[in-house]
């Protein structure tokens, strides 16, 4: 559905995007994850046609993106990381004017309008003002808007920021559900657990490059080994440290107070070896364990195992 091969786009002296590589399948929950200034929404813009690419190519379901935007705009439904809303407007009135931009009107527009409103469950406030709505509403709102043209592929930059828990539930049963009619995704995050929950495949981007990209079960078991070890000493700290320090598996090691944090490539099995030699070699240790997942470990080890 979505290829795009060797895409690179600069903003002055800032290289955004490197030769990105990435390709989406039918169908797929594409889950774009990296830290702010990583390149996913200037990837996303390229794609939605609203920037140009300094070089590179992107085909949308057969099509060269870069070179037929009035047909890029029928196969897609973009929906930005901020938007803006129109004040006295109703949400049916709101849709109703976006579907006639794509020149729907009349009693068919207002029927789909209604279905889209019932699809992100606002059905019941098709005549509230769009300005009285939650954030978490304007952003389903919003996500019914993208569909009014029925567009094959969504594009879909932070959907979820600023959302408390119940609307982010919301908005992920919504899109396993656009996912199951048939549509492609690719949406944007930088909380790789919260994409992992919704997202078939994932791709990680940092400094305009893809350096991982998978199903979600790839992804999920690479971050198992990125979750740092923390481990607290209580006696006997140089010999704790230097146990670590020789232990293959340990890929980076900080230390705070009596607090060690260390990415530990290894699997359960040589975790307990290492705790074992550290109790053998006279360490006095009160707690060890794994810490949450985070993207951020997960960007040490790859650039870790990258410069070797």
């Amino acid at each position: 559905m979505l290829t795009i091969n060797k895409l690179t786009k600069k903003f002055g002296k800032f290289l955004a995007l490197d030769n990105l590589d990435l390709t989406i399948r039918e169908q797929e929950i594409y889950g774009f994850v990296g830290p702010n200034g990583a390149g996913k929404t200037t990837t996303m813009k390229i794609c939605a046609g609203l920037i140009k690419a300094d070089s590179g190519e992107v085909f949308i379901d057969g099509i060269d993106a870069l070179k037929n935007n009035k047909e890029l705009k029928k196969k897609i439904g973009y929906m930005p990381d901020f938007f803006g809303v129109y004040d006295n407007l109703k949400a049916i009135e709101y849709m109703e004017f976006y579907a006639s931009i794509y020149g729907l009107n009349g009693k068919e527009a207002k029927t789909m309008c209604m279905e889209l409103l019932e699809l992100v469950q606002l059905a019941e406030h098709y005549d509230d003002y769009v300005d009285s709505m939650s954030r978490g509403m304007k952003q389903r709102l919003c996500l019914a808007r993208c569909l009014v043209h029925n567009p094959k592929l969504l594009i879909l930059d932070e959907p979820a920021s600023g959302l408390d828990p119940r609307a982010r539930v919301v908005m992920k049963d919504i899109l396993k559900r656009l996912s199951s009619e048939g549509k492609t995704i690719l949406i944007s995050s930088h909380i790789l657990p919260e994409l992992a929950q919704v997202c078939t495949h994932a791709g990680i981007i940092e400094s305009g490059r893809l350096v991982m990209s998978g199903s979600i079960e790839e992804i999920t078991s690479a971050r198992g080994n990125a979750r740092p070890i923390v481990l607290k000493m209580v006696d006997n700290q140089e010999i704790t440290i230097q146990v670590i320090k020789e232990n293959p598996y340990t890929r980076k090691i900080t230390i705070l107070d009596n607090t060690v944090t260390l990415l530990f490539s290894g699997n359960e099995e040589q975790e307990a070896t290492l705790l074992s030699s550290i109790i053998q070699g006279g360490g006095v240790i009160s707690s060890f364990s794994r810490e949450e997942s985070s993207l951020e470990s997960l960007f040490l080890q790859i650039t870790h195992e990258e410069e070797k």
